[in-house]
């Protein structure tokens, strides 16, 4: 007899707590020191827009998990200047993260936004909404959707991880529905594909004058991929349809940019050996306590967070890997 496979709701829940959310912050955290929380200008993200291509500029973020220090800085977010106006790309962990980068934009640039786009509902790329014009705000249906049910959870669990950093950030719902296809747009010829794998609805966005490829977290680039929505087959044919397009340059959603196709490569990587990891210990019958102590496969020592990443996607993946070798043929 194979030991049970499934291990209890309990259990599943209690390392979910341990391992995906962070220790709540107290009173006295988001006190200390009283003269720097008090003053704006302890919430500076540093952003600094850098011009990639002619007219397309990205904001930077750190390879970090989301922390007090960091407050949230851990996405690459960016923008486009047409002769018409400005497109964004995703606007940020919080309100400020989005004032900050409008106001960047506005030292490059007085032109309009015309389009602020969310790539996918997870909060680091939508939770600075709120500096952007109600009427820019756009994404594909799914997102629009996951940011409705999901987006004040995420709020508040930001809040934990990020303290005053998120002081007066709401959730906002991109009002616009956004089309796939390819169309000018501020005078720009943008295309937008409609992907999934991370979530139920990755965003891509090309700008065909520069070559320069916005790939949201369909791609992870030195980090390793966060799994909290992801559907790994869906995930690797999108990647596969990266790789079939035309580009110059690949803007990961975290991590560095790409002059080639190394980002798609590592990410895909990185996706087939822990859904491989997660079959086979499920076939052989080992049970989540063990397969949170699995070993790293020395390719991917060096990828930023792959420890605590590896054991959230344990979380995520794993009872679903279980379910499947119980549902094989002869176990029946």
């Amino acid at each position: 007899m194979r030991r049970a496979a499934s291990t209890t709701l309990a259990t599943l829940l209690a390392f979910a707590l341990s391992l995906s959310a962070p220790t709540p912050i107290g009173a006295a955290d988001l006190a200390a020191p009283t003269e720097a929380r008090g003053s704006e200008a302890a919430f500076d993200y540093h952003l600094s827009p850098r011009e990639i291509a002619p007219g397309v500029f990205v904001f930077i973020g750190r390879n970090e998990d989301f922390t007090v220090e960091n407050g949230g800085n851990i996405l690459n977010t960016g923008f486009i200047v047409g002769p018409e106006g400005v497109v964004v790309i995703d606007t940020g962990s919080s309100r400020r993260y989005g004032e900050q980068m409008l106001a960047a934009i506005r030292r490059v640039t007085t032109k309009p936004v015309v389009l602020a786009l969310n790539t996918h509902h997870h909060p680091d790329h939508f939770l600075g909404n709120q500096a952007f014009p109600a009427e820019t705000l756009a994404a594909l249906p799914q997102t629009r959707q996951g940011i409705e049910t999901d987006g004040e959870a995420f709020n508040e669990n930001l809040y934990r991880m990020a303290g005053d950093w998120m002081q007066g950030t709401e959730r906002v719902v991109p009002t616009r529905k956004l089309e796939p296809g390819r169309r000018l747009v501020a005078g720009r010829d943008l295309e937008f594909l409609a992907l999934a794998g991370h979530t139920a609805g990755d965003l891509v966005v090309i700008d065909h004058a520069t070559g320069t490829i916005f790939a949201g977290d369909l791609l992870f680039n030195g980090r390793t991929p966060t799994t909290p929505h992801a559907d790994i087959p869906t995930w690797l044919a999108a990647l596969d349809r990266l790789e079939t397009l035309p580009a110059q340059r690949w803007v990961p959603g975290h991590g560095a940019i790409a002059s080639d196709t190394s980002a798609i490569r590592q990410t895909r990587a990185w996706l087939q050996w822990l859904a491989r990891t997660m079959r086979d210990g499920a076939e052989a019958g080992l049970d989540m306590t063990e397969m949170l102590a699995q070993p790293i496969a020395p390719e991917f020592r060096t990828l930023a967070l792959v420890q605590t990443e590896y054991r959230r996607s344990v979380i995520h993946l794993f009872p679903h890997a279980e379910q499947a070798a119980l549902s094989a043929p002869g176990l029946r």
